[in-house]
């Protein structure tokens, strides 16, 4: 039992309030707090006094100086037949009581601690509704409905978040608030999700219990006996062979093989790694033919002449023979040989540069595809002359046309070993508006729709710029400035982030040697594979002797170990980054700690929380949405 009763008692006047629970008689409430009130009273020191007059005797009565339970706090047991713990503690002039069974053979002090816990949820309502500790029973009634409603609350029971919610609350208008103020406050707090969403998972999980205790997983007798069989035939010839004397010699268990072991050629002496390269001196022959010296040897054939035969293309523009070479012409020239690979897409490799002859001239005298672009240059009306064939091409312009928007996200993931402790994704959405030179003055304003909001936490807006339009609409108005604008910034739950990398840090620390090993694999539903990734690793010692596998870059400095990735695919086995090294402390005397952390940064038209800036309309957009980025801040495996 906990709290049962809690009462509100003036030290001069009638009781104030007094909350039952459902099932407490409200009589022995009354019995419990109305013995409490003949304890002080016994208790006061002018009742011990022999008093000549009654006005001194009640004077002294209503004394609270002579009150032994004037102290600011404390517990007494009442009652005669039927007993009770009340724990009181004083507020200015009244005291706040809560009634309990005054004794428990299985843990007295816990209902004790309880009780007190109740109480002092009460005297925080009791300050609350008086505004400060000046309390007395006018500012009490005054906030009668609020104070009774509250107290009822905290009777039956109140975490800390709800109660500041309820505290928050009491000089409002509604009631009904005060009373409904997000019973889950507590669980959406901690971040839990509510009983309703999750009830079908405890469902599902009993009926898979249920249903794989009543399964049978028994084999057939045929089976059994076939299996049966087939044991005895292979052990049969073996039993067979040993004698009686002799035991059977026992299997050797297989040795596990060290991921992180040298090769076994190490061990092995130079002769036996040399001995390949040693002249034999009786195989030895002095072969003075050359020809029979180059029997043995096998000569490609060459390709038929149709394979040789050079190519014709007709596309207009690009006309010409691509590509072959005539063999065993004796009368062609070392640049005639190549000529086809002068033509374009031929190969690029022109031996003119470098042969001179004196032959007649076989260079392909039509026009190629690039000198007919230039051609068609220095023809064009508009072309002024000497003009350069880059500038006539049609490139993308880069000035500014409407406001821009683009998001900047920060992913920061912690996991041990392979198991993730803890993530968190911020972002924050830039607006970079139009050169103030270029709008004269003008201000820059827009509307938006922000969509995939589904699984953010928290958000604050810049409110000098943006305005919330409510159902995820937004305007923008500000003047416009040469640098971008932050217009917001949010954060993600935990559940809803996603993780672009997940990692797993292996290490063994055996005497004197340790070893490390990074796996990990990416997110298969990335928009694309991350690129340009780098892992480190910060290592205990500066090493002296170090085996990696692939190759890294060491940072004695630092004591930092990279290894960069240009590609990590969505889809395929774990990658593994592997490094070996002594170290002076002996795995008896600790452990060493080893950190991992990875820094990757994409930049494209996809965000990593999935939020999308759309038009606030179906219309044309009135801004422009260039390339988003995301990024690892802190991720580390330990």
């Amino acid at each position: 039992m906990a709290c049962l009763a809690i009462s509100l008692q003036p030290v001069n006047g009638p009781d104030i309030l007094l909350q039952t629970r459902s099932w407490f008689p409200v009589s022995r409430a009354l019995a419990a707090v109305s013995a409490f009130r003949l304890a002080r009273l016994h208790l006061a020191r002018g009742k011990q006094q022999q008093s000549s007059s009654a006005a001194a005797a009640a004077a002294s009565l209503d004394a609270i100086g002579d009150d032994p339970l004037a102290a600011g706090s404390g517990q007494i047991v009442v009652g005669v037949e039927s007993q009770y713990r009340v724990v009181y503690r004083l507020v200015n002039s009244i005291y706040v009581l809560g009634v309990t069974t005054s004794s428990d053979h299985a843990s007295p002090a816990v209902h004790a601690f309880a009780v007190a816990d109740a109480v002092n949820q009460a005297v925080s309502v009791v300050v609350a509704a008086c505004r400060g500790i000046d309390a007395t029973p006018d500012k009490v009634h005054r906030k009668y409905p609020e104070v009774y409603l509250a107290l009822d609350l905290v009777l039956h029971g109140v975490g800390s978040v709800r109660l500041s919610q309820i505290l928050a609350t009491i000089h409002g208008d509604n009631l009904a608030r005060m009373v409904n103020s997000s019973p889950d406050a507590e669980a959406r707090a901690r971040g839990a999700d509510p009983w309703p969403a999750v009830e079908h998972l405890a469902h599902d999980r009993h009926a898979a219990r249920d249903g794989f205790t009543g399964a049978s997983f028994e084999l057939p007798q045929e089976t059994l006996a076939a299996g049966d069989e087939f044991s005895a035939s292979n052990i049969a010839p073996a039993a067979a062979a040993t004698t009686g004397d002799e035991a059977p010699p026992e299997e050797a268990a297989p040795i596990e093989k060290d991921p992180f072991a040298a090769s076994e050629l190490v061990n092995k002496p130079e002769e036996a790694l040399v001995g390949g390269f040693k002249k034999n001196k009786e195989t030895a022959i002095v072969v003075a033919d050359p020809a029979a010296a180059l029997a043995g040897l096998e000569v490609t054939t060459l390709p038929p002449a149709e394979a040789t035969k050079p190519t014709f293309i007709g596309v207009e523009g690009f006309e010409g023979d691509y590509g072959g070479i005539e063999f065993g012409n004796e009368e062609a020239s070392l640049s005639e040989a190549f000529e086809g690979f002068n033509a374009p897409f031929g190969g690029g490799l022109d031996a003119s540069e470098f042969v001179t002859t004196t032959k007649k001239d076989h260079k392909d005298k039509s026009i190629t595809g690039l000198e007919l672009l230039a051609t068609s240059a220095r023809q064009a009306p508009n072309a002024a002359a000497g003009t350069p064939l880059e500038n006539l091409l049609v490139t993308k312009s880069t000035e500014m046309t409407a406001p821009e928007l683009y998001i900047v996200e920060e992913i920061n993931a912690e996991f041990k070993e392979s198991i993730l402790a803890r993530v968190g994704l911020k972002g924050t959405i830039f607006l970079r508006t139009l050169p103030p030179k270029k709008v004269a003055g003008k201000e820059t304003e827009f509307s938006f729709r922000l969509e995939g909001t589904s699984g953010m936490k928290k958000a604050a807006l810049q409110s000098t710029v943006l305005s919330n339009l409510e159902n995820g609409m937004f305007l923008v108005r500000t003047p416009s400035k040469e640098e971008p604008i932050p217009i917001m910034k949010y954060s993600f739950l935990p559940k809803h982030s996603p993780l672009p990398l997940r990692m797993c840090l292996v290490k063994r620390h055996s005497g004197t040697l340790l070893s490390v090993m990074i796996q990990y694999a990416s997110n298969p539903m990335l928009p694309q594979p991350l690129s340009n990734v780098t892992f480190i690793v910060k290592l205990p010692v500066d090493p002296t002797l170090l085996n990696v596998s692939p190759k890294a870059v060491l940072n004695r400095a630092e004591r930092e170990l990279r290894w960069h990735i240009p590609d990590i695919p969505l889809k395929g086995p774990a990658g593994r980054l592997r490094a070996r090294m002594p170290v002076d402390q002996d795995s008896k005397d600790g452990e060493l700690e080893v950190v991992g952390m990875v820094k990757f940064a994409y930049q494209g038209p996809f965000t990593l929380s999935g939020i999308k800036l759309c038009p606030a309309t179906d219309g044309t957009a009135q801004f422009n949405e260039v390339g988003h980025t995301f990024s690892s801040g802190s991720y580390l495996c330990v």
